[in-house]
């Protein structure tokens, strides 16, 4: 009996050593991202990590500022940080956070219902601002303050209501419906598959990922045209700041991610191997642009001389 006993525990001992070692053996990565790249991001972890057995991707979506906050506030442990807009990098994390920048995926700004959308069937990129002026259609948004999809929300209005010749429709837009803003724009969804909303000013990659029904709007509104600039940065909103009371001006611009490892990064050599995968063009690139969400790179970085060498080639100076 006593025998038994013990080679039990010798068993036991060998299986609990076992999986002790194959948990040493896993590397994880701490993603954050901005919630419209839920889906790439994901199939692009999945087949990172297929190439790479042993490794655990973490991911967490929330509105871009709200992802540079968790690091630059709350001090959270950050592998790699990919926001909706390469400025929020630049204006909050840097030089303290992060030493530089990649630019690497384009989008723009849309309408985005579904069928059961009240006046679906009237719709179009004519008088989408009339449509959802109605009384009877409930509209979401993102909160500018947490989302760069909330403030370029604001953008596109205010650069609507100059194109259409409007008074007061970025006013008038951004007065309705405020019980359904959200912090960051794919929160949305499911208000909008559940009926509780008929529209969202949203991401068109986030359309295309989800199968939705978009409007699309004219280049001169819809931030995503690198041509237009100039007329983009007529469009300005005010968010808050580095500090708390702090506030910072966002000014209008052609609409670019970013990605940077931050300086507090736990595993920052996976996390230069996974981010050349993101940015190869036959790997993540594919899956970017398949996803609608075409590849900028290599695009000007923000402190070039301090990308890792590896990931130099997928910048300009």
């Amino acid at each position: 009996m006593i025998k038994r006993i013990g080679s039990i525990m010798l068993g036991a001992l060998l299986l609990w050593g076992c999986a002790g070692k194959k948990a040493n053996e896993e590397q994880h990565l701490t993603i954050f991202h901005a919630g419209s790249l839920s889906m790439p991001l994901k199939a692009i972890a999945d087949s990172f990590m297929r190439e790479n057995p042993g490794v655990v991707i973490d991911m967490e979506a929330a509105g871009s500022i709200d992802c540079v906050r968790k690091v630059t506030e709350l001090n959270k442990p950050c592998d790699v940080l990919a926001s909706a807009d390469f400025s929020i990098i630049d204006s909050l994390m840097m030089p303290a956070f992060t030493a530089w920048n990649i630019r690497f995926a384009g989008n723009e700004m849309a309408i985005v219902f579904h069928e059961k959308s009240r006046l679906a069937d009237k719709i179009n990129s004519d008088n989408w601002f009339e449509i959802l002026a109605n009384k009877e259609v409930a509209l979401g948004r993102s909160n500018p303050s947490s989302d760069p999809c909330g403030y370029r929300t604001v953008m596109m209005l205010q650069l609507a209501e100059k194109f259409y010749g409007k008074p007061n429709l970025a006013a008038n837009m951004l007065g309705k419906d405020k019980r359904y803003i959200r912090p960051k724009e794919t929160d949305l969804l499911a208000l909008l598959e559940s009926n509780a909303i008929d529209y969202i000013f949203l991401y068109r990659s986030v359309a295309i990922q989800h199968g939705l029904k978009f409007i699309e709007l004219p280049d001169a509104i819809n931030l995503g045209n690198p041509e237009m600039a100039v007329q983009y940065a007529e469009a300005k909103v005010t968010i808050a700041g580095k500090q708390p009371g702090d506030s910072l001006q966002v000014v209008g611009s052609p609409m670019v991610y970013g990605i940077t490892i931050p300086k507090n990064a736990e595993n920052p050599a996976l996390a230069e191997k996974f981010v050349e995968f993101l940015l190869s063009p036959e790997k993540g690139g594919k899956v970017l642009a398949s996803m609608g969400q075409p590849s900028v790179v290599p695009s000007a970085a923000t402190g070039f001389d301090f990308i890792p060498s590896d990931l130099q080639q997928f910048a300009k100076k």
